[in-house]
């Protein structure tokens, strides 16, 4: 489980732990029991966000994991409507008053645009209000550090431009079969921290023959090869999951992927989410 103990470096000197648990679909009254179970295995880093609907439960979990609290990396996410800067302070607020475990580690914009205009309209003002509240509450400590989501170069850009502080983190998807590798490159260049969501494609990656020959040459798990490839690529990977069985199988990626098959990974397509891809994230509108 050493890759649990492994961590990253923000631009700001906060470390935050390379593998995390993602906590989308988990309801808010299983949340407390995901998340305990995943801090007793020995993660250390856990997201959630506003529009998941259980930043109550984490909180609890967080709280009722029995380790102190500095050792926990928490991020949540600012609803994706709000591009307002009135309403982002009172979200924020709000996120901060239902998690309950004092600081917030990392808050991000969850998308540029709302998610029923996902990659349609300038919202290029909103985000810029948003991201001054956050801002503020950084700068007031109640926030370790501020990010964003779903983010690509242009919304990047906007940020970098007008913004005071630059993003700490672009939390985006990255998995075998979409991989964005000029924006991780512009993002790494621009020392932004790329978080990978949805390592495992949404579970459809599972079918992929190919993906499963080259896990099978490793002698390790779909899922497993998957996440070690976002960890490969310089990425903070957050695979969700209730199941602790799947969380310690996740934590068991202490292998290496030579580069021919990184590469065969990267030039991978594969965009089929299946039902999944009702979701504005999966089919990009």
């Amino acid at each position: 489980m050493s890759m649990l103990a492994e961590t990253c470096t923000l631009s700001n000197g906060i470390e935050i732990p390379k593998l995390g648990l993602g906590t989308w679909f988990i309801d808010d009254d299983k949340a407390a029991d995901a998340v305990r179970a995943a801090i007793e295995i020995g993660y250390r880093n856990i997201d959630t966000a506003q529009a998941y609907g259980n930043e109550r439960g984490v909180g609890e979990g967080v709280r009722s994991a029995g380790i102190a609290r500095e050792e926990l990396f928490v991020s949540t996410k600012l609803a994706a409507e709000i591009k307002d800067h009135d309403q982002a302070v009172a979200a924020i607020d709000q996120s901060l008053s239902t998690l309950d475990i004092g600081h917030i580690d990392l808050m991000l914009i969850h998308a540029p645009q709302p998610w029923n205009d996902f990659r349609g309209g300038d919202y290029s003002a909103g985000n810029l209000a948003a991201w001054r509240a956050l801002e503020d509450a950084y700068q007031a400590g109640k926030l370790r550090s501020i990010g964003v989501s779903n983010f690509l170069q242009e919304d990047l850009d906007n940020i970098l431009a007008h913004g005071t502080v630059a993003p700490h983190v672009n939390q985006i998807l990255v998995h075998a079969g979409n991989t964005p590798s000029d924006l991780i490159a512009y993002c790494h260049n621009r020392n932004i921290l790329v978080e990978a969501y949805s390592p495992i494609a949404h579970g459809e990656i599972l079918n992929n023959e190919r993906v499963a020959a080259i896990a099978e040459k490793y002698g390790v798990s779909v899922p497993q090869l998957c996440i070690r490839y976002a960890l490969q690529l310089d990425t903070v990977a957050l695979p969700k999951t209730a199941n602790p069985n799947h969380m310690r199988s996740n934590a068991e990626v202490d292998f290496a992927i030579a580069e021919t098959d990184m590469e065969t990974l990267r030039d991978l397509h594969e965009r089929d989410y299946g039902e999944s891809s009702a979701f504005p994230v999966y089919s990009g509108k």
